[in-house]
């Protein structure tokens, strides 16, 4: 008989954990887990077509140029689609604002809400064909025009977010999501569907031994931080 001694009957997954959240916010109406849940969907998603992408012939590019300049893989359209679809479903969004797409996506009058949502589908896809780690990068705002929707809803400031979070397709799939109140994560547990809470109140060390970032515009850097990134790789 095999050893259930290690199953969790008191599992805390996501979805358990923004609804705990949620009933402790003042004034809550459900609409921001509504609307969290509905980008978990789209993130499992992605997450299986990821996994399948070779198999599926999803590498491929397809076509097109996205507003930043780069070439659009299949997937990223996928993707693309999946975070669309899924959130206006969610009858929680007024708004969208996505790396794929040059215009905002106003979400139809009668699946409207008051939230904003700005997202990467798919960040680092071309990385995908050297099965190195590619992502989805979203945050959460409040709508701030009374009327029609505007790209006065999107541009505002970091201080406005009221949830962000990111997903990470590795070896595991991996989401970190704040509602202000600290960073957790969750891991996605193939067998039963749902990500399940793995580490809580998570913060970078005051110091560490590395640094890590995208040096490739090292250039276009302010002078200042390009002094700071010289005194960290060559110390006195």
């Amino acid at each position: 008989m095999s050893d259930q001694s290690t199953f969790d009957t008191d599992v805390w997954t996501l979805t358990r954990f923004i609804t705990e959240t949620g009933r402790q916010a003042k004034g809550a109406t459900g609409e921001l887990t509504q609307l969290i849940n509905a980008m978990l969907t789209a993130i499992k998603a992605i997450s299986s077509a990821v996994r399948k992408a070779g198999l599926a012939h999803l590498q491929g590019m397809a076509g097109s140029v996205n507003v930043t300049g780069d070439d659009v893989k299949k997937l990223d359209v996928l993707s693309n689609d999946l975070v669309i679809n899924m959130l206006q479903a969610s009858y929680s969004t007024c708004c969208m604002v996505s790396e794929e797409n040059k215009e905002l996506i106003v979400t139809p009058k009668e699946k409207r809400g008051k939230y904003v949502v700005c997202f990467d589908p798919l960040d680092g896809s071309s990385n995908i064909d050297c099965l190195a780690s590619i992502g989805t990068i979203f945050a959460i705002y409040k709508r701030v025009s009374a009327e029609e929707p505007t790209e006065k809803d999107a541009l505002q400031p970091g201080k406005n977010i009221v949830c962000a979070g990111y997903a990470l397709y590795g070896s595991a799939t991996l989401v970190a999501l704040s509602t202000g109140a600290g960073l957790n994560f969750f891991m996605l547990d193939p067998a039963i569907g749902e990500f399940i809470l793995t580490e809580r109140n998570v913060k970078i060390k005051p110091k560490g031994k590395i640094y890590s970032l995208n040096e490739g515009y090292a250039k276009y850097f302010h002078p200042s931080i390009n002094e700071y990134l010289k005194h960290k790789k060559y110390p006195e």
